[in-house]
């Protein structure tokens, strides 16, 4: 992996270790010449994600909404910030310029932006890595439902397995790097004709 698309919060939550954790990550990234995509703010965790990477000469680049950058939240020490019109916009170019992509906790836009990347990947439209740094439990709930999803017949178990998963960033880090996209088709047939 050359570049890898971090998604976060825009705040740095309860629990200091989430900043921690966003810092390091940002730092291990350097530390193994992988560079940094990200939300472009200056804010929350994408601030210390970001930071994590510049305090150790990592090359972070940002992208950026031009409705946020106009509310001040660009952040001012990045070699490349990449300014966009739209969500929509921003998320497709993160896309684009990463070869992986991991979530770190946030709220609803961290989670819209991680499930279309691994939906994207469950079509077939890309076999990046996706997975989720799991920082103090935060997304163990997310683990439970992902396999209710298979015992209830929404998901295939090569699809969850897509979803790698650690609470170490070296661990999360090596599971992405010998990622194998599953070669299935997605599509899920009835084998009940409930109508």
């Amino acid at each position: 992996m050359k570049r890898v698309t971090v998604f976060c919060g825009s705040s740095l939550g309860t629990a200091e270790i989430y900043g921690k954790q966003a810092f390091r990550l940002g730092e291990i990234l350097a530390e193994r010449k992988i560079g940094l995509v990200y939300g472009g703010a200056n804010v929350g965790l994408m601030n210390a994600v970001a930071n994590g990477s510049l305090s150790r000469g990592g090359e972070v680049t940002g992208v950026l909404p031009v409705f946020i950058k106009d509310k001040g939240l660009a952040h001012k020490n990045l070699k490349e910030l990449i300014l966009v019109d739209t969500m929509h916009e921003r998320k497709t170019r993160m896309n684009d310029l990463s070869d992986g992509v991991i979530a770190l906790p946030g709220g609803f836009g961290t989670l819209e932006e991680f499930f279309e990347t691994l939906t994207w990947g469950q079509l077939g439209l890309h076999r990046k890595p996706v997975g989720l740094l799991n920082i103090n439990g935060f997304y163990d709930p997310l683990n439970i439902l992902a396999k209710t999803m298979v015992e209830k017949g929404f998901l295939r178990e090569e699809n969850r397995k897509m979803l790698l998963i650690s609470d170490d960033i070296e661990h999360l880090l090596d599971q992405m790097e010998n990622y194998i996209a599953p070669t299935i088709d997605k599509w899920i047939i009835r084998e009940n004709n409930l109508a």
